[in-house]
């Protein structure tokens, strides 16, 4: 099937063909056909996969006949981060170059004052992220009575953010009889009463299995201790050749520290964090795009919707807690076709992860040796055998500790031990009949109550 068969106008056709695309996805063959027909959609596909096309083109034709109102757009799609967002309109743009959409994006770390000129001239397409989007409306300036088509994207992700209660209040604003499109990467329990609350008999489209891994991703895995982490990851980039890499830390802290540490070792790197001010995450971005920038070291904020289609390496530096994290984070190569490689540095403590990983993505992942690098066994339970607990004894020190126990027992060492039992036991109470609780032995005499 091809873009023309999938029923979208000229216009769109001309700029998906501009945009160099020749034939659909297959969310977007399954996806863009029922929400042209006006059907609340369920989508379930992995990162990667054409999903944000997937809705922006038919909503490109659907918009296309109307005038939005001041403070009142006619759709609203809800993303859990700025990129995301911002990659979003950057959809529009590009696809919507033919038509006379117009869009406004909400998110936060720019200025009020902007955003809100936009809103005031009147916007079809508002992008945003939940937090932004509430504070406008608490201010007055935006109103969801005209709101006539709705998009909830990366819900799972919404629910790991914490801003599950913020959408559903939003949706509960919007007035309108709406169409709504709910896209997520996994489909947890929750994430399904969710769909359930929000779609009405909806198309339900599951491109590929939840949680997997793009065939054209080369995976790797070494395992080191914790201080050899930095040389075996300078001692990859020596001998493999690296175009481009994105390096993924689960602390901000540790951004900044693998960070000075390649630049002191003279690789071209640079940070990203979500404590960057946002001019200087999108500033960043783009320099990564344009091959200003060879390595950036970032936490998960640039784990999900990314549109950067040549990164030719991922390494997780740090293996992610999540198993689904795993995912998000490869899926930024191997895009588009392209061959990818994926790496990953863990030490002996991360056995319980990467167990949890190999268990989502139903493979296991393959182990490599770094050259003058030590290598280590994993650890399937990181929890025992820590702390100051006593270790159990063995071998000769064991059965001279255990006679030094036992002649201190003959002797009437074991004498301490009795005392605390008998101290422990509960003797009988004596009986007092019906002498008052004030009046007994049992309280000092300075406390007894006086006669009378």
């Amino acid at each position: 099937m091809s873009f023309p068969e999938l029923g979208l106008s000229e216009g769109v056709l001309r700029a998906v063909a501009e945009a160099g695309y020749e034939q659909p996805t297959p969310i977007q063959k399954q996806a863009i056909p029922q929400i042209l027909m006006g059907r609340d959609v369920l989508g379930c596909a992995q990162t990667g996969t054409g999903k944000t096309a997937g809705f922006t083109l038919p909503m490109i034709d659907i918009l296309s006949q109307g005038r939005a109102k001041a403070r009142m757009p006619r759709s609203l799609i809800l993303e859990p981060t700025r990129e995301l967002a911002a990659q979003v309109e950057q959809s529009f743009e590009s696809y919507g170059k033919h038509s006379r959409l117009t869009t406004a994006l909400l998110i936060g770390g720019v200025s009020f004052a902007d955003q809100e000129k936009k809103l005031d001239r009147g916007v079809d397409v508002l992008i945003a992220t939940p937090g932004r989007l509430l504070d406008h409306f608490e201010r007055g300036k935006v109103l969801m009575n005209d709101v006539g088509f709705l998009v909830i994207d990366e819900a799972d992700r919404m629910l790991d953010m914490g801003f599950i209660p913020d959408v559903e209040r939003i949706v509960g604003l919007i007035t309108r009889k709406h169409q709504t499109l709910f896209f997520s990467a996994t489909m947890p329990p929750e994430i399904r009463r969710l769909a359930d609350r929000f779609l009405r008999e909806p198309k339900e489209i599951s491109v590929s299995p939840p949680a997997t891994v793009a065939e054209t991703v080369e995976q790797a895995m070494t395992v080191v201790g914790p201080r050899d982490k930095r040389a075996a990851l300078r001692a990859f980039l020596r001998t493999q050749v690296v175009k481009n890499a994105l390096l993924f830390c689960n602390r901000k802290r540790d951004v900044g520290v693998l960070h000075r540490s390649l630049q002191r070792h003279g690789y071209n790197a640079a940070a990203l964090h979500g404590d960057m001010e946002q001019w200087q995450r999108m500033e960043t971005l783009d320099k990564f795009k344009d091959g200003e920038i060879r390595f950036l070291v970032c936490s998960d904020v640039a784990a999900r919707g990314l549109d950067i289609p040549a990164v030719s390496h991922v390494f997780n530096f740090d293996v992610p807690t999540h198993a689904e994290d795993y995912v998000h984070r490869i899926g930024r190569t191997g895009r588009a076709g392209r061959q990818g490689h994926a790496f990953t540095l863990a030490t002996p403590e991360d056995g319980k992860y990467i167990a949890a990983i190999e268990k989502l993505i139903g493979t296991r992942i393959p182990r490599v040796d770094i050259e003058h690098v030590a290598g280590a066994e994993l650890r399937e339970e990181t929890g025992k055998g820590r702390g100051r607990g006593r270790r159990k004894p063995d071998g000769r020190k064991s059965a001279e500790r255990e006679g030094r126990a036992t002649e201190g027992r003959k002797k009437g060492g074991d004498k301490k031990g009795e005392s605390r039992r008998k101290r422990g036991k509960i003797e009988d109470a004596p009986d007092y009949g019906d002498t008052p609780f004030g009046k007994t032995d049992l309280v000092p005499a300075f406390l007894k109550r006086s006669a009378g």
